[in-house]
């Protein structure tokens, strides 16, 4: 029997099926059917052609359709079962694309095609509610989408989806159309072909390594990273899976284990950028294009040695910050043209010739940074050291003060003591008249504490070149609302060992002579802690890493038709692929970021560390701000909570954000789930939460805090945060990094050395000339070059975003009241965005721009005019993690 072959059926017929098919054929004559013509769009979009082979597919694909191997779609009645299999829908008869052959050409862009498709469709079917389509060419193609028109109004099927040769899948390949159904309202004919798809995409649990055609979403451990055959140098540990080193869990790709370490996966070549994720998660051709066009910078392995040959001056170091303006005034010229060419013989073309730019012959030229355009000193503040902490790329991790002096909470047995050395008489003389018990009761107390998040790793970090502190920053908050430091304390492990508790030192504001310079070195290496815990923790670990076991679990467990897959599947975009590939070039061992990142080799570990403390629930916006208790709650407030910093630029923005998502979750899902059993007898919504706390943050799977989604409140609050996460949240320290940390001077990312001691030639140094030894100490030029480098890649804008607020299809659900829902969102929106800028406007807001004149625009939801414009915006918010 060969009937679940849908093509195959209606063009073939087996002579042991003789008999079958003409009592079908009978039966039909039967029945009077009333045979209708339903006219159809189906939009394409061929691979976009840039190398040979592509080419020649085009042409086979067109010898193919001459041959008769053409495309075809099959609809699927939702009333009227298949004779063959009596739980599905009958089948229509086949429909092709029409005029392939005149419409599809070869090109170097990917365009998008609309083809005409006419059905033969017998009324008694009903209303179609799926379709099969079967690619008989050589190669693939994208469909976005079929419509059909009829009497009663078009059906929308939004497909995306890439429909690779027939021969490489199991079974069809099926679309349903845009209506969404809990588990038990799908249609009876429907449900096992929802199940089936379902099945699909779980894979068949067997060994091998995953194909681009293949649609497996499953999970895997951070086992990637290291590659062991190289040697120990280039070994790293294996994330996740155990309690020493926790950690989500990444999309599988089935490669093949290391052959000296058989728990590791090995890896693929560095120039090769094709690593499995499913296919329609992997990046658009617009978004791809831009991606690669500055790919070579991130390529840390292959450029280094030859950008240090073409370095001036004392080798690998800016001798003045003017030596560092001069990356944006002008840049570094190459040498000559033999280095040129020998850069050529190991970089592809394309992503070479965006490193040069455009006139051949200069190197790495960069765009003026935010922070510089209106002072080339007012970042050296203090006012904008410390509005940074609110306003900046990393506004996540301030907290109030609510004992003094700064306890830890490190394990004493283990670490001793770690309590902070910070007393009264460093701070009270800068705090504006208030004693330190005033100010505690006032609520006027701050701090920026990185020491108990690093110094179980210092002793490892400070055993490479990096020489750096855990660091402990306190802030007073002033009646103007600005804040302002009072003290930095920089900490050591005991020389006789961790047992022993820390070494600490406290230096404190001062802006004069040597004591000026050494307040800027204390300031810098602060800044050095809060740039790594940013780029691994806030922005990294919280964003990028804990987000994908929410993708795969929701493509595992929930179908496309599922009102919950169709509000959160906009805010998966891109993400696999991105973190594919900076497991590939970025976080992996002696990638771009143990290259330009203190923590060094030990970078990934130490995100693993703090993943033990990470709490989903806390990930809300409201209660993440109670628990670092910069606010207190407060019911006569729309989110329950009141800022007690009330110019706190990423809290207010952010607030009104996750408000307006609140809200349109709670409409949204209050239309699917009447109430709190709905929720729990949706089968696919329990088997997700499930899988998503067993098996994607397996490691977290006891805790207690994760909610019993038995409630539709439940569902909302974990809607929302997902949401929240992934567009808002990415945003806000996502998008500031090169206007903030482009000039590395501002946030430096290593520190090479450690405080200079009075006595000592560094500190004469430091004394006779700042400027040299404070580039001396943070990073070197070579690192600071590959720093701003992928930092702009990261905070660039793809040119086809899709933000929030926006959807790929206005036909993206065939619901109304969700489609109206979704409309008031975007209004709301855009009165957010208005407030923003009315804020950015209001000089009695002075975190809102500070001393560097940059208006806090990162949380702007979606405009229009910039929108299509990409690049360095510094605004907008997209869905989803996609870069």
């Amino acid at each position: 029997m060969i009937h679940t072959d849908i093509a195959e059926i209606l063009c073939i017929k087996p002579k042991n099926e003789k008999k079958k098919t003409k009592t079908m054929e009978e039966d039909a004559k039967k029945t009077k059917k009333k045979t209708m013509k339903i006219e159809g769009e189906v939009v394409v979009m061929k691979k976009n052609l840039l190398d040979f082979k592509d080419v020649m597919a085009s042409l086979l694909d067109r010898v193919h359709e001459l041959l008769g191997r053409r495309v075809s779609l099959h609809l699927i009645s939702s009333v009227q079962p298949d004779p063959a299999n009596e739980k599905r829908g009958r089948l229509g008869k086949a429909a092709h694309l029409e005029k392939w052959v005149t419409k599809i050409k070869t090109s170097v862009t990917a365009e998008e095609t609309a083809f005409a498709v006419t059905f033969d469709w017998d009324e008694s079917m009903g209303p179609p509610a799926a379709f099969v389509i079967k690619n008989h060419h050589h190669s693939q193609f994208y469909l976005k989408s079929l419509t059909l028109r009829g009497e009663g109004g078009p059906i929308h099927f939004v497909c995306n989806s890439w429909i690779y040769p027939n021969h490489r899948y199991r079974s069809d390949r099926v679309f349903f159309s845009n209506k969404a159904y809990l588990p038990t309202e799908t249609p009876e004919l429907i449900k096992e072909l929802r199940e089936e798809e379902l099945k699909n995409l779980r894979g068949n649990e067997k060994g091998g390594e995953l194909k681009e055609w293949d649609r497996v979403y499953d999970y895997a451990y951070y086992n990637d990273l290291g590659a062991p055959d190289k040697g120990p140098d280039s070994d790293r540990p294996v994330l996740g899976g155990s309690p020493e080193l926790p950690y989500p869990r990444r999309g599988k790709t089935g490669r093949k284990p290391t052959k000296s370490d058989p728990n590791s996966e090995s890896r693929l070549a560095l120039l090769n950028l094709n690593i499995y994720v499913p296919r329609d998660e992997r990046f658009s051709h617009v978004k791809f294009s831009d991606f690669l066009a500055y790919a070579l910078k991130s390529v840390t392995q292959v450029i280094v040695p030859e950008i240090a040959s073409v370095c001036d001056k004392t080798i690998n170091e800016f001798d003045s910050f003017e030596d560092v303006f001069h990356l944006y005034d002008g840049s570094i010229k190459l040498a000559n043209g033999q280095t040129i060419s020998k850069l050529r013989d190991v970089i592809p073309w394309e992503m070479f010739r965006e490193l040069v730019r455009n006139d051949g012959e200069r190197f790495l030229k960069f765009p003026l940074p935010d922070v510089l355009k209106e002072s080339r000193s007012a970042w050296r503040t203090d006012e904008e050291f410390a509005r940074e902490m609110l306003a900046g790329l990393n506004p996540v991790v301030i907290s109030r003060l609510q004992e003094f002096p700064p306890k830890s909470n490190l394990d004493s047995a283990k670490y001793g003591n770690q309590h902070s050395s910070i007393r009264d008489e460093h701070i009270e003389p800068h705090m504006n008249g208030l004693s330190v018990h005033e100010a505690l009761e006032l609520k006027k107390l701050y701090i920026l504490d990185h020491h108990d998040a690093l110094m179980p790793y210092l002793t490892r970090i400070n055993s490479t070149n990096t020489k750096t502190y855990a660091t402990r920053t306190l802030l007073l908050l002033q009646e103007d609302g600005t804040l302002k430091p009072l003290a930095i304390e920089l900490s050591l492990p005991h020389a006789q060992g961790e047992s022993h508790g820390s070494v600490s030192k406290v230096f404190t504001p001062s802006e004069n002579g040597v004591e000026g310079s050494v307040w800027e070195l204390a300031k810098a290496y602060a800044a050095v802690n809060d740039s790594g815990y940013h780029q691994l923790i806030s922005h990294w670990l919280q964003t990028h890493a804990v987000i994908e076991p929410f993708i795969i679990a929701s493509n595992r467990q929930l179908s496309v038709v599922h009102p919950i897959y169709m509000l959160l599947h906009p805010h998966f975009r891109d993400t696999m692929n991105i973190n594919a590939l900076a497991r590939h070039i970025l976080i992996n061992a002696g990638g771009v970021l143990e290259r330009t990142v203190f923590p060094s080799r030990y970078a990934m570990e130490m995100s693993s560390s703090i993943y033990k403390n990470w709490i989903f629930t806390d990930q809300a916006l409201p209660k993440d701000l109670l628990k670092r208790g910069v606010a207190v709650e407060d019911p006569s407030n729309e989110n329950g909570v009141k800022l007690l910093i009330e110019d706190y630029p990423f809290a207010v923005d952010g607030l009104e954000i996750w408000s307006a998502i609140k809200t349109w979750v709670t409409e949204y899902c209050s239309f699917y789930y009447k109430n709190d059993k709905t929720v729990q007898t949706d089968t696919e919504i329990q088997s997700w939460w499930t899988e998503l706390r067993t098996e994607g943050h397996g490691d977290k799977k006891h805790e207690s805090w994760w909610a019993s989604m038995q409630t539709r409140d439940d569902l909302i609050e974990t809607c929302t945060i997902i949401i929240w996460i992934a567009s808002a949240l990415h945003a806000a320290v996502n998008f500031g990094q090169y206007p903030y940390a482009g000039f590395l001077p501002n946030r430096p990312t290593v520190s090479r050395r450690f405080m200079p001691e009075p006595g000592t030639d560094e500190y004469t140094e430091l004394a006779e000339d700042y400027e040299v030894a404070f580039l001396k100490t943070i990073t070197p030029q070579l690192q600071t070059l590959l720093g701003i480098s992928i930092i702009e890649i990261l905070s660039m804008h793809s040119t086809d975003e899709i933000y929030l607020g926006q959807r790929d299809s206005p036909n993206w659900t065939a619901d109304d009241e969700p489609l109206e829902a979704f409309k008031r969102f975007g209004k709301e929106l855009e009165m957010i965005e208005n407030n923003i800028i009315r804020r950015n406007n209001d000089k009695r807001f002075k975190n809102r721009t500070g001393p560097v004149n940059i208006p806090y625009t990162l949380l702007y939801p979606n405009t229009t005019d910039y929108t299509r414009e990409g690049g360095l915006t510094g605004k907008g918010i997209p869905n989803s993690v996609s870069i």
